[in-house]
C-alpha cells in the first residue's frame, strides 16, 4: 500500500508539473521572457551613430536603414500565416534564426570583420534581424490572446468571426485604422529612430542621449500597460470608446513633437517620455480595436496587416522628409564654412534647424491622424454604448462548462488508472 501510495503521489506531482508547464499562465511567463529579448529595434538610437560614422552614411541613408528596420519588424504577414498553420514553437524558432543572422551580419560589418557591405546589403541584414521581432510577437502575443479570450474585449454582434481576411482588409474601419497608424505610429517612430541624431544636433552629451533612449524604452512599456488597463476600465465602467482613447494619445504625442521642433530647454527629456509613452500606448489600442471589430478567427494575420501601416508612414516621414531636410541643412552648413563633403564621408548637422521643419510637419500629420480617428469614434459610438459583453459572457459560460466537463472526465480516468486492487 505504501509503494502504491508513493507511486501515486509521484504520478500526481508529475501530472501537476506537466499541467503547470503546459498551462496558459506559464505561457504568459514565457512570453514575457521572449518579448524582453525581442526589442533590439527600439535601441536603434544607441547604435545608429556608430553605423553612420563607421560606414560613412549621410542622414538619408541612415534613415533608409531605419526604414528597413521598421519594415522588417512590422511586416509580419508571413509570421501570421505560419502561425495559422504551425505550432507557436515553429514560429519562434524561425524568429530566433532570423534574429541571429541579421544582427550578427551587422556586427561583422560595423566591426570591419568583413568587407564594407553595400547599402542594400545593410538594409537586407537589418530587415532580416528586425523581422524576427514580428515572429516573436506573433508566437507569443497571439497565443496569449487566444489563451485568454475573456480578456481581449468584445466582438460586435454583426462583425467578429464573420469577417474573412479580405473583408476586413477592405473595410472602412480598417482603412481608418491604417491612416491613423501611418500618421501616429509613423511620426513617433521617426522621433525614436532619430533620437541619437536629434540629441547630437541639439548638443546634448552622449550620456544624455543614452538616457533619452532608456526613457523611451521605459515609457514605451508603461504606455502599453496604461492604455490597455485604462481603456478597458473606462470601457467597462463609463462606456468610453477605445478609438477615442487612441485620438487622445495622438493629440498628446503632438506635444512631444513640438518640444523637439522648437528645442525647449531640456525639453528632449520630456519629449522622450511623451513620445515613448504615446508610441507604446498606440499598439494595444490598435490591436484591441482590430480584435473587437474583426474577431479572433484570423487575428494573427490581421494584426500583422495592421502593422504594415507603420513602416509606410516611417518611409514618408523619416526617409523622404526628415532625412532629406536634415541633409539639406547639413550641406548648407558645410557650404557656409567653405567645406566640400567627400564621397563616403558622414554628413552631420548641428543646431535647431536640423529637425525643426521636419517635426512641425510631423506634428501636423499626427494631428491629421487624430482627426481621422474621430471618424472611427463616430462610426462605433453606438456599439460602445451597448452591452458589448453580453454575447461574449454567454460564450465564456459555455466554454467554462465544457472545460469543467473535460477536467472531470480526465480526473476520473486518472483515478481509475491509479487504483490498484489490494490482496489479503
Amino acid at each position: 500500500m505504501a509503494v502504491v501510495g508513493g507511486v501515486r503521489g509521484w504520478g500526481d506531482m508529475k501530472s501537476l508539473t506537466v499541467q503547470v508547464i503546459t498551462g496558459r499562465w506559464f505561457v504568459v511567463f514565457a512570453s514575457f521572457l521572449i518579448m524582453a529579448a525581442a526589442g533590439a529595434t527600439y535601441m536603434f538610437g544607441l547604435y545608429s551613430s556608430e553605423i553612420k560614422t563607421t560606414l560613412g552614411y549621410d542622414q538619408t541613408t541612415l534613415n533608409l536603414l531605419s526604414f528597413f528596420k521598421d519594415f522588417g519588424s512590422n511586416v509580419g504577414v508571413l509570421a501570421g500565416l505560419l502561425n495559422e498553420l504551425t505550432p507557436p514553437w515553429v514560429v519562434l524558432a524561425i524568429g530566433a534564426i532570423l534574429n541571429f543572422f541579421g544582427y550578427f551580419m551587422i556586427w561583422l560589418s560595423v566591426t570591419k570583420r568583413i568587407a564594407k557591405p553595400r547599402v542594400w546589403q545593410m538594409c537586407l541584414y537589418i530587415c532580416i534581424g528586425a523581422n524576427s521581432q514580428s515572429f516573436a510577437n506573433t508566437g507569443s502575443l497571439v497565443t496569449c490572446v487566444k489563451n485568454f479570450p475573456e480578456s481581449r474585449g468584445a466582438v460586435p454582434p454583426e462583425r467578429g468571426e464573420d469577417y474573412t481576411i479580405l473583408q476586413a482588409l477592405f473595410s472602412v474601419d480598417m482603412f481608418i485604422l491604417f491612416i491613423t497608424c501611418i500618421c501616429g505610429v509613423g511620426g513617433t517612430l521617426t522621433a525614436i529612430d532619430n533620437l541619437g541624431q536629434i540629441g547630437t544636433s541639439l548638443r546634448y552629451p552622449k550620456k544624455s542621449i543614452s538616457t533619452f533612449v532608456s526613457l523611451v524604452s521605459i515609457w514605451n512599456y508603461l504606455g502599453r500597460v496604461f492604455s490597455g488597463f485604462v481603456s478597458e476600465h473606462f470601457l467597462q465602467k463609463y462606456k468610453f470608446p477605445r478609438p477615442l482613447m487612441l485620438t487622445l494619445t495622438l493629440l498628446l504625442s503632438c506635444i512631444g513633437h513640438l518640444l523637439i521642433a522648437f528645442d525647449v530647454p531640456s525639453g528632449l527629456y520630456a519629449a522622450s517620455v511623451i513620445i515613448g509613452f504615446c508610441f507604446g500606448a498606440q499598439w494595444p489600442l490598435l490591436f484591441a480595436i482590430i480584435s473587437e471589430l474583426f474577431g479572433l478567427k484570423y487575428y494573427a494575420t490581421l494584426y500583422n496587416f495592421g502593422s504594415v501601416a507603420s513602416p509606410l508612414g516611417l518611409y514618408v516621414l523619416n526617409v523622404k522628409m526628415t532625412g532629406h531636410l536634415y541633409d539639406e541643412e547639413a550641406k548648407k552648413q558645410l557650404a557656409a564654412l567653405g567645406i566640400k563633403r567627400k564621397e563616403g564621408q558622414e554628413l552631420n548637422c548641428i543646431g535647431v534647424n536640423c529637425f525643426k521643419l521636419s517635426f512641425i510637419i510631423i506634428t501636423a500629420a499626427t494631428f491629421f491622424g487624430a482627426i481621422v480617428s474621430l471618424i472611427l469614434v463616430a462610426r462605433t459610438r453606438k456599439f460602445y454604448k451597448s452591452d458589448i459583453y453580453k454575447r461574449f459572457r454567454e460564450a465564456a459560460t459555455v466554454a467554462e462548462a465544457e472545460m469543467a466537463t473535460v477536467e472531470n472526465e480526465s480526473k476520473a480516468e486518472k483515478d481509475a488508472n491509479h487504483s490498484v486492487p489490494t490482496q489479503t
